[in-house]
């Protein structure tokens, strides 16, 4: 009687068979996908949380960095920032959301709770934004010291993003931070070097009446509000002044930071 079960036909074919080597290097290669994706699949949460803990960090060394912020924190019993989340519609902390489990990311990603932005007012180019935000601010004596945003918005060749670290005024910068683009090397990725990171302390974000006017300008910088631009890299230091005007403007922070500015110290 004929043998109807293919495995075992398959089998019972000489190893030289172009079929059965055909049909072998098929089936490796399907056990080698499958293990490749379940592996990415198991990794993944460790490997956000991993960029995650990255991100704080690199946050923290630049925290740590700026004149006199170690101090304060030492001098007011702190080692790390109080961190809320942002309703940005409102301009207040969304207490209904635990800081410890939002995902920034997640909510940057997540489209089905995105504002779709009119293109007048999408200055930053990432098309839609999402409703919270986490934002990071150090007191002392009551007295809020030190406020740190996340920000982001399209360069030339990448998404940029950023922490922009203000003074207690809400005004001027206290350190501005790239930590994570993928700008042309050499050109637009000199965003990321400390030496030109180093001349952002001290420029004012807006001017007396709260217009915001900081910006990377060709050329030498002439106001308080300008930082001096990167020879070549014309479009990703544009691209760094739209996403700060982006999101220290209405779409973004704006309605939290007059919430600060007013209500003081508690948001």
């Amino acid at each position: 009687m004929a043998d109807w079960n293919p495995l075992r036909r398959l089998l019972a074919l000489p190893n030289d068979s172009k079929v059965k080597t055909l049909a072998v290097a098929f089936v490796v290669a399907l056990v080698c996908a499958s293990a490749v994706s379940l592996t990415a699949v198991l990794l993944k949460p460790r490997q956000e949380a991993n960029l995650r803990q990255a991100r704080l960090a690199r946050m923290e060394q630049m925290i740590a960095a700026l004149p006199g912020v170690a101090a304060v924190m030492r001098g007011s019993g702190l080692t790390t920032l109080e961190t809320v989340v942002v309703d940005l519609e409102r301009g207040a902390v969304a207490q209904e959301i635990d800081p410890a489990n939002f995902d920034f990311r997640a909510a940057i990603a997540d489209q089905s709770a995105a504002l779709a932005l009119e293109r007048d007012s999408d200055i930053a180019r990432i098309g839609t934004r999402p409703r919270f935000a986490p934002a990071y601010l150090l007191r002392k004596e009551g007295k809020l010291a030190l406020l740190v945003l996340p920000v982001y918005g399209a360069g030339y060749q990448s998404v940029i993003h950023a922490y922009l670290a203000l003074a207690g005024d809400l005004r001027t910068v206290a350190a501005f931070n790239i930590v994570e683009q993928g700008e042309t090397p050499g050109l637009g990725a000199r965003i990321a070097d400390p030496a030109w990171q180093s001349a952002w302390p001290g420029r004012q974000v807006a001017d007396a009446d709260g217009v915001i006017r900081i910006a990377v300008v060709r050329g030498g910088a002439t106001t308080i509000h300008e930082v001096d631009g990167i020879s070549g890299a014309t479009r990703s230091t544009t691209g760094v002044t739209n996403l700060l005007r982006f999101w220290l403007g209405e779409r973004g922070y704006g309605p939290f930071l007059r919430h600060l500015a007013q209500g003081g110290a508690q948001p």
